[in-house]
């Protein structure tokens, strides 16, 4: 059985895609893939800053109003594997799985904080 759904084209037109896993030649320039969304709290953001990137921007919140961040901010790490979660979830499904085989350039423009939703798309 196949599910179908939905994707959006750069021209804002959907288009068909099925829910199976994607290989190259499958793929052509215009859709667009979603995720769900997440939203991140206070709660979540310290629990992964405690356990992998325990600095006081992260961690406590009065600290952190002294700091470049002026308030608490999420790990760029944290917002990374957020972002990876929701790109596994999403419609995209490339054959073998979502490969992250390196990075070649990455940047956090702003903070992730409590309260943001995150989503993607691609």
């Amino acid at each position: 059985m196949i599910a179908h759904q939905a994707a959006q084209s750069s021209a804002g037109k959907w288009v068909e895609s099925r829910m199976f896993d994607w290989y190259l030649e499958n793929f052509v320039v215009g859709p667009t893939f979603r995720s769900g969304r997440l939203t991140i709290n206070e709660e979540r953001i310290k629990r992964f800053a405690a356990g992998f990137d325990p600095q006081p921007f992260h961690l406590d919140p009065v600290a952190a109003q002294h700091t470049i961040f002026q308030g608490l901010a999420a790990s760029g790490w944290h917002t990374a594997a957020v972002t990876t979660r929701l790109l596994v979830e999403s419609e995209f499904r490339p054959a073998g799985g979502i490969v992250g085989a390196g990075f070649d350039e990455i940047r956090w423009p702003r903070p992730m904080r409590p309260g943001d939703e995150l989503r993607i798309e691609s």
